[in-house]
């Protein structure tokens, strides 16, 4: 369906594609891997004809509809999210606008004259606007925003109200009721709740045309895609197989590769003595000239290349009292509606509580009661002795002063720990070499993130306060976290949409429902093989 031909593409001093190929068949769903700034969004922008190769051919077969998601959605405003929706529906919503166009033409007195001729292209239309199922695209667009978290309400508000997480949504769910024959899906797990995630992996694996995608949800990857494409170094490689399988090839694949190079440097080195003891005796003259020219005409091998991958270990944290938060009798509303009524809930040290709740539950509002942030219209709210608390909020990214430097930005949270400690840290989240002085307003949502959990990190709090910390987050950031909070011996609390994260290092989960607190031990994989069900907006 699209066959991508020895594309080479540059973006000024980078190389993105040297001699590139890959192709792209229906039914094939494929995850599009690859470093930060490896050229994943540009890839995507030649497959839409935004951007051309500087060298090769796209080639998309004649009458092959695409579909593109991306982070920038544009503009949204003055209609509901269910008209938007409709809106991206393809030929059906051509239709669907000139059928209402005709519509009011009948109603027009002024149009009286040509009411035969619009009454008969009516008719036509209206044929064409059911043969293309128009008359169900309405229930059809409900039905994916639903499953996208949407409420009625929101499915009927002005879209320009609602924020850009829950914008992206919309111009998801235009694609998805799209479905067109290639989906180009850049990021789709972003901004999604643990109940939209796990219903859009069930729409996608149900979906029957070829699908291109990123995400850095290593799980929400494994259950969809059946290949893997990866960037590297101006090429692209395919995969057979899921993300998990990728892993394992790739990482047997560098360590023949770095066998082969060693073999290899092993033999150099010898053919070298040979040459360096002999070139200078007539008697070996011949055999040192042929084993200069054998050298002259072998492959080198060369080693494979390595991923910087980082590392943080924390510092150890002081010890907290057994009681780390305790809460009694607590009543909180907003307006009419009522969040918690006699919400009692003690967290002891050491234990690392996850939050889970469908939309409106009450899991962000659990975090700001904790740390403070929002008061309980009754009842208290009491942390233990000794409790050092660290809030890692969306909104904390937000707040950085867009003015300083990455460095400047650690230096002024740390102002007695010296330069080589405050770069180390630096490194440790991902900001290496000149990008230590990048300015705040220039980062992405991602190393903004890194950045907020950096200063939160360093000196590390014993209570770790966490509301979706994986936002933005890529995959190798990921890692670094879950391993380092792996080793973190104080409390957590945290919320978050990334089961890969929640099943590492959850111990205790707490399930908020109408009902109250549902309260299950042994974690997030504890709690699936109790419930049957991976989110509590899934059981039935």
């Amino acid at each position: 369906m699209i066959r991508l031909d020895s594309i080479s593409k540059q973006n000024g001093q980078q190389i993105l594609f040297i001699e590139a190929s890959a192709a792209l068949q229906r039914g094939e769903k494929t995850g599009l891997v690859g470093p930060n700034g490896a050229g994943k969004s540009t890839l995507f922008r030649m497959i839409t004809g935004d951007e051309q190769p500087d060298e090769g051919q796209v080639l998309v077969d004649r009458g092959v509809s695409i579909g593109f998601f991306s982070q920038d959605v544009g503009e949204m405003s003055g209609r509901s999210a269910v008209a938007e929706v409709m809106d991206g529906a393809g030929d059906v919503s051509t239709v669907a606008a000139e059928l209402a166009a005709l519509e009011a033409a009948m109603a027009d007195p002024e149009q009286a004259d040509a009411l035969e001729a619009i009454i008969e292209r009516f008719g036509e239309v209206q044929a064409r606007f059911e043969q293309l199922g128009g008359y169900e695209l309405d229930g059809r667009a409900r039905e994916v925003l639903a499953g996208l978290s949407f409420s009625q309400e929101m499915m009927e508000g002005d879209v320009g109200a609602l924020s850009g997480g829950w914008k992206m949504r919309v111009a998801l769910a235009r694609i998805l009721l799209m479905r067109p024959d290639v989906m180009l899906l850049d990021e789709p797990s972003n901004h999604l709740d643990l109940e939209s995630l796990i219903w859009l992996e069930n729409f996608l694996r149900g979906y029957d045309g070829a699908l291109l995608m990123t995400s850095h949800d290593r799980e929400f990857m494994n259950r969809i895609v059946n290949r893997i494409v990866e960037i590297d170094g101006g090429s692209l490689t395919a995969y057979s197989g899921d993300y998990e399988f990728y892993e394992q090839q790739r990482a047997l694949s560098e360590k023949h590769q770095q066998a082969q190079f060693e073999r290899q440097q092993a033999m150099l080195a010898k053919e070298i003595k040979f040459i360096e003891r002999f070139k200078a005796r007539a008697s070996h003259a011949a055999q040192v000239q042929s084993r200069v020219k054998k050298l002259d005409k072998i492959e080198r091998v060369e080693p494979p290349k390595r991923r910087q991958t980082v590392t943080f270990e924390f510092q150890p944290a002081p010890r907290s009292g057994d009681d780390v938060v305790n809460l009694k009798g607590v009543h909180k509303r907003y307006g009419s509606r009522v969040i918690y009524e006699g919400l009692d809930l003690l967290v002891r040290r050491r234990e690392r509580c996850a939050v889970l709740g469908v939309n409106g539950a009450g899991k962000s509002t659990l975090l700001k009661l904790v740390t403070g942030t929002t008061e309980p219209d009754a009842g208290s709210v009491a942390l233990g002795g000794s409790v050092k608390l660290g809030y890692f909020a969306q909104h904390a990214m937000e707040l950085l002063d867009g003015d300083l430097t990455v460095f400047q930005a650690l230096e002024a949270s740390f102002p007695q720990a010296g330069q080589g400690s405050l770069r180390a840290l630096a490194g440790c989240f991902g900001f290496s070499g000149d990008e230590v002085g990048k300015r705040c307003r220039v980062l992405s949502g991602g190393e903004k993130a890194r950045l907020v959990m950096a200063k939160m990190l360093y000196d590390p709090p014993n209570f770790l306060v966490l509301d979706e910390p994986t936002n933005h987050l890529d995959m190798a950031t990921k890692e670094m976290l879950i391993a380092a909070l792996a080793q973190y011996e104080g409390t957590m609390l945290f919320v978050s949409h990334d089961r890969h994260f929640l099943a590492a290092l959850s111990n205790r989960v707490l399930e908020l429902t109408p009902e109250g607190i549902h309260q299950y031990g042994g974690g997030y994989t504890e709690y699936v093989a109790r419930t049957g069900q991976e989110a509590p907006g899934l059981r039935s």
